[in-house]
């Protein structure tokens, strides 16, 4: 009896952890397709206008890190970290492709720049991982890299509470977008809690409370007749 019931906990167990995985799967794809109208228009007008590309290499260079976190060479066990950032790797190196495509030619040398250094240090973080360190501390090292990389991407979120705030307008944060980023880094907080790995439910918990945080400046500046007309992913030169 003690047998089936340590049994019958270990699944419970399993099952949550695996559902919490698979939700923050979910909330990330839709923060991974949100910048389709602004592509959209950029294919359209066969220009990039005045958008930047920078948002998008930072979120490759992210994904790249984490999805090789995820692998079971450096981090058994976690295979939906890899998932969701292996997804988002795809969306962003089409958006960038896309850029690079309609960028003028001083951009376009620019962003393609900036893709290569992207591929060259993941490169390094690959080869310095697997050449310079064994199992747990090659988790530990891409651990690391992973938290920092996950730390600099609230810089996006961070000034999306600081213009609303500024301009008393949710004008640029879509409320789908912001409960999608709350739901996504409350999903991959309680993945990480499950999984007992602290890379993952420590930047996870800081994006949780960065949520909460657009969340309340959307119930408090929100108006009945404005209607959010850029999307947070969304980013100009």
């Amino acid at each position: 009896m003690e047998i089936s019931g340590a049994g019958g906990l270990f699944s419970t167990y399993s099952i949550c952890s695996n559902a919490a995985g698979i939700a923050g799967n979910l909330c990330a794809f839709v923060l991974f397709i949100s910048p389709i109208p602004t592509f959209r228009r950029i294919i359209r007008n066969k220009s990039t206008e005045q958008f930047s590309g920078l948002p998008y290499i930072c979120a490759l260079l992210n994904c790249l890190i984490c999805l090789w976190y995820g692998t079971p060479i450096v981090s058994p066990g976690i295979i939906l970290v890899f998932t969701v950032n292996s997804v988002g790797a795809v969306f962003q190196l089409a958006y960038i492709l896309i850029f690079i495509i309609y960028a003028e030619r001083t951009k376009k040398l620019k962003m393609l720049g900036l893709l290569f250094g992207v591929f060259a240090a993941f490169a390094a973080v690959v080869s310095i991982s697997i050449c310079l360190f064994q199992p747990p501390n090659r988790q530990t090292f891409v651990g690391y890299l992973s938290v920092i990389s996950l730390i600099s991407m609230f810089a996006s979120p961070l000034f999306i509470i600081n213009l609303v705030i500024r301009t008393r307008s949710v004008e640029y944060m879509p409320f789908y977008l912001s409960l999608a980023t709350f739901l996504m880094s409350l999903s991959f907080f309680a993945y990480g809690m499950f999984k007992q790995d602290p890379f993952i439910y420590i930047p996870n918990g800081i994006g949780g409370v960065l949520g909460i945080i657009q969340l309340v400046l959307y119930w408090r500046y929100s108006r009945p007749n404005e209607e959010p007309t850029r999307p947070l992913l969304e980013s100009n030169a």
